[in-house]
């Protein structure tokens, strides 16, 4: 519900020049509270994890009203990014918990796909709220959003997590080892390359937009979504059949080509019809590369194998959302320069599945760690 609108309300508080910070902050604090996230996961259990996400959501998005200066801004950005570092890690590994291994990448589109009704519809509906009330209804209505799912979690879910322990501060104490998994780099190369566009999307479409003609600036991510949402169940499905790598190799390259797309749009057409494809390569991406992780973590260590692929997912946000405002700079013509440079870093998690990445022994990876703890 945010996104969209706060780039212009980060600009009327002075901070014009700070745009990137806004994904930037968020994503640098979800990024350094994975490897705690993942322990509790697979200490405390799946279900406190989540909890702790959503109400981080719920009191951050009552004190966005608060704030009247760039830095206060910035701040609570940061503090928000607990939210993102712990709520997806428990929600995965709760899921995984639930499913068969054969039917994992389609558990894991399922769940993409709830995510992704959420953010189909809540750009559209914070942008609509912002113009017809104000902003700061807006954010009232995302914490009471929030609140409900705090509710669902404590009222309706039970624990996955077997032998699960209860919270000791120091389980706070991280040691280097918990910090990576270092079973799951496949899935973390290519997660962290093919995000980094995501993180620049975030960042510069809404000025895209407004650039091109189009008033609600959430609408590219209502298209995005829409066509994200309608390939998420079938591409699960067709990685538990064909395999993780093909299709995260085919995802790579069409979403290099979305972002082409974009650098050559000169119309709210072309930058909608960018939109549906680069939703279509999202939407082939996620499921598969949440289950290519599962499939080759510890199940001891399934929450740090999940936080490790999240670390990466915020690392490649995080920096294309400053890279980005880097390069575009509020300047408009620099719109395709920035948008041809995320094709080729997309391209990347390609070239790097056809001739860089090499399987290995799984079986004897886990009989090694396991052996060593």
């Amino acid at each position: 519900m945010m996104i969209p609108e706060l780039p212009a309300y980060l600009t009327k508080l002075g901070g014009e020049d700070y745009k990137g910070y806004i994904i930037g902050v968020f994503t640098l604090m979800a990024g350094l509270s994975r490897p705690f996230s993942g322990k509790l996961t697979d200490t405390i259990g799946r279900v406190p994890v989540m909890v702790f996400g959503s109400l981080i959501c719920v009191v951050c998005s009552l004190m966005y009203p608060l704030v009247s200066s760039v830095a206060a801004f910035l701040l609570l950005r940061f503090f928000h990014g607990f939210s993102t570092g712990f709520k997806p890690t428990g929600t995965s590994a709760y899921v995984s918990d639930l499913v068969p291994a054969n039917r994992r990448g389609e558990a894991m589109g399922m769940i993409g796909l709830a995510s992704i009704i959420g953010m189909a519809i809540g750009p559209a509906i914070g942008g609509w709220v912002a113009v017809r009330w104000n902003i700061n209804v807006m954010f009232q209505l995302s914490a009471a959003f929030a609140l409900l799912s705090v509710v669902i979690l404590m009222g309706a879910m039970k624990e996955t997590l077997p032998n699960k322990q209860p919270f000791r501060l120091s389980l706070l104490r991280i040691h280097r080892d918990e910090i990576f998994e270092p079973l799951v780099w496949g899935p973390v190369i290519v997660t962290f390359l093919t995000f980094f566009s995501y993180g620049a999307v975030l960042t510069i479409i809404p000025d895209y937009s407004t650039y091109l003609g189009i008033t609600n600036k959430g609408l590219f991510f209502t298209f995005y979504t829409a066509s994200s949402m309608g390939i998420r169940l079938l591409a699960g499905k067709v990685s538990d059949k064909y395999g993780r790598i093909p299709v995260l190799k085919i995802s790579a390259l069409v979403m290099a080509a979305s972002m082409t797309m974009l650098a050559l749009a000169v119309s709210p057409a072309i930058l909608l019809a960018a939109a549906l494809l680069y939703g279509a390569a999202t939407g082939l991406n996620s499921p598969a590369v949440t289950a290519w992780t599962v499939d080759l973590s510890n199940p001891l260590y399934k929450g740090r194998a999940l936080a490790s692929m999240y670390i990466a997912m915020e690392a490649g946000i995080g920096l294309g959302a400053w890279g980005s405002a880097l390069i575009y700079h509020n300047h408009a013509s620099r719109f395709p320069l920035t948008f041809y440079i995320l094709a080729g870093i997309t391209a990347m998690a390609t070239l790097y599945l056809s001739f860089f990445h090499v399987p290995k022994n799984y079986e004897e990876q886990v009989a090694r760690q396991q052996a060593g703890n």
